[in-house]
């Protein structure tokens, strides 16, 4: 009764605003979350506005590759 793949996986969530910039000099790294989704229901890249502790401010997070 197993399925083929998960419904729900785990992603990890990188800050755009640390990689475009190339990380301020001040920074010492590049803001990552781990959450789920379910892939039926977004298929495409999950994007969040979480809080960025290397820009100090809220910024979008996309989903990159493992």
């Amino acid at each position: 009764m197993a399925k083929g793949k998960d419904v729900r996986i785990t992603v990890i969530l990188e800050c755009t605003g640390c990689v475009r910039n190339g990380v301020n000099k001040v920074s010492t790294g590049i803001s990552r979350y781990i959450t789920e989704k379910n892939r039926h229901n977004t298929p495409n890249r999950l994007e969040l506005r979480k809080f960025c502790p290397f820009c100090y401010k809220h910024m979008i997070h996309g989903e990159i590759k493992k």
